[in-house]
Formats: structure tokens, sequence, C-alpha cells
């Protein structure tokens, strides 16, 4: 495979090497970006050049194809389940803590690594032998479904459902607060520029314009209220980095345990890929995989149960004595 050339368009205002690859060329995280140009695989106007580097209209940006600076190793290793497989496709449970994909190739403890042990002939499909697959992603500490293509045409037809949002993603989470009502969040993100670990919800268009940020839908619906917290039923339409932890951080209720947007303390970030539908690339068909609630958010989910439900009993009381 050649190598990809991007040009920076007229009239564009000057930008950092590494902001400019994570938008143009659709390579996933800046900090994936940042790697490439580490391993001299990005060059700009023929000569190597630092992350941060402000671009000009007309320069021209080459990124060498990754196969060409490193393989990824496969593990054996990796405890994984495995929700569903077929010639085309596959639909594993991500747990909590596993990163979907690697950074780098001397990774040995990612997602990517066990489909490389289980699936060899993934290293062939997609963009990036470090995303063998991957049609999309979950964050490290969010468990559930995560869709692998098993072929080039498959991946072709499922990257393509969703560009057109024909994919349901549906997710549960425990949130801060007291949510009463079903609502719906629309705020377009951003990368943040003074923290690539963050991302930024944009509330007016110039921002969002100068930003250069990515339109984002959260559709969500209270499940369980115990008062302090709110189980939430989460619908994305759209895939932005981080979009359904900045949106509920934007609207005052953070996910519990994401400490990066303010969300209360737990082990970790309580959000769940629980449901994801898509149409198959080989029979045309609709499917749905579940991905069952583990067992950390159901520990967690049964705390908060007993809690509500002794907080009852006591109001019970105290009226009875009144």
């Amino acid at each position: 495979m050649s190598d990809t050339d991007y040009i920076v368009p007229a009239g564009s205002p000057p930008q950092r090497l590494d902001v400019f690859l994570v938008h143009a060329s659709s390579r996933g995280s800046r900090d994936r970006v940042r790697e490439l140009i580490a391993a001299d695989a990005v060059r700009v106007n023929g000569r190597r050049r630092p992350k941060g580097t402000l671009l000009q209209p007309g320069d021209v940006v080459r990124v060498r194809e990754p196969d060409a600076v490193g393989q990824l190793a496969a593990n054996a290793a990796l405890q994984v389940s495995v929700l569903h497989e077929d010639a085309d496709t596959i639909v594993v449970e991500k747990p909590a803590g596993m990163p979907s994909h690697a950074l780098r190739a001397d990774e040995t403890d990612t997602l990517a690594n066990f489909l490389l042990a289980r699936y060899p002939e993934l290293r062939a499909v997609g963009r990036d032998s470090r995303e063998p697959g991957l049609v999309h992603r979950l964050d490290t500490n969010t468990s559930g479904a995560l869709l692998v293509a098993r072929t080039d045409a498959a991946y072709a037809a499922l990257r393509e459902q969703f560009t057109r949002r024909a994919v349901v993603k549906e997710y549960v989470a425990i949130v801060d607060g007291d949510v009463a009502e079903a609502g719906e969040i629309r705020t377009p993100l951003a990368h943040d520029r003074r923290d690539p670990r963050r991302m930024l919800a944009c509330r007016s268009e110039d921002e969002a314009s100068a930003r250069r940020a990515r339109p984002a839908v959260t559709r969500y619906r209270p499940m369980e209220r115990f008062g302090s917290q709110t189980l939430m039923g989460i619908e994305i339409p759209t895939g932005v980095r981080h979009q359904i932890r900045v949106h509920f951080a934007e609207i005052g209720h953070p996910i519990v345990g994401d400490q990066l947007y303010g969300g209360s303390d737990a082990a970790r970030q309580l959000l769940h890929a629980q449901r994801i539908t898509f149409e198959h690339p080989g029979s045309g068909k609709r499917l749905t995989v579940e991905s069952p609630l583990p067992a950390d958010l159901v520990a967690y989910l049964e705390n908060l149960r007993t809690g509500s439900r002794r907080h009852a009993g006591r109001s019970r009381q105290r009226r009875r004595s009144r």
C-alpha cells in the first residue's frame, strides 16, 4: 500500500501537525497520531517535523502506512468473551480496563492483541494493523459489545453503516444526580487544545466552527432512580470520542467513576455498551447482539437498590410515628 498525502486547504488558519492529522486522516486519537510522528512515519513537505509544527495552507503532509512502522503481536493469553461470530462479523465483550486498540506496536494487553491471536486473518482487515478489523471503539474503562469485521468487504460495509448512522448503539450508565425525564443532547464536541486527554462541548456555533467540532447526538431515559444517582438507558446514533461522558457532564450528571469529567468516586466509569444492532454485511438482515451487565456494575446497582430500600423503610417509619 502506498503512502497517503494530505494537503492543508487554502484559507486554513495555522494549526498543529498532530491536530491536523487527527481530523484529516481519521486515524483516531491524538496519541495515535503522535506515535506515528515519533516513529518517523510522518513528513511535512518531504521533511521530518515535530508534532507541534504549525502548518500553513498548501503544506503537504505524507503519512507512511502504519504496517511499515511496526507489527502488533498476538496474545493468546488474554481472556475476552465472544458474543457472536460468523464468516463476516465478530462481536466481542470488551472488559473494562482493556484498551480497544494499540497505540504502539510493542503493546500486548489490548483487545487488538486478543483479536490477532484468535483471528489471525484480521491483520489484513481495516486501516491499521493496530486496530485489526475494528469498525468502532470503546473507551478503555467502558465495557461491553464491540463490533469487528472479518473481511475487507465487511469492514467497508460496516463503516458505511456507521457513516449513515444505521448502527444502533445502546448503553447503560449510572450517572450522578436524580434524572426524572428522558431527553436528547445535541452539543457538538471538539478536542481540548489545552489537554489532549479531554473533549469539549461547544455551546455556540462560532465555537463549534472555530474548534472544528463534530456533531454528536445522545438520547437518554432514566431506568431506575436512587435519589443521588440514576441508572440511564442511552442511545447514540453518532460516535464521537468520549461523547456520552462529555454530554452527561455538560448537563450536570457526569458518569459515576469518570474522574476525567467530574464523576463521583467508583472503581471505574460505570458505562457499559449493552447492545449493538447493525445490518449484517452478508445477509443484509438486521442483527442485534447484547452484552450482559458485568459483575461490577451489577454489584454497584444492588448496593444502590439496597440503600434505596433502607431509605424508603426509614421514611415509612417516620410517617407512622407522626
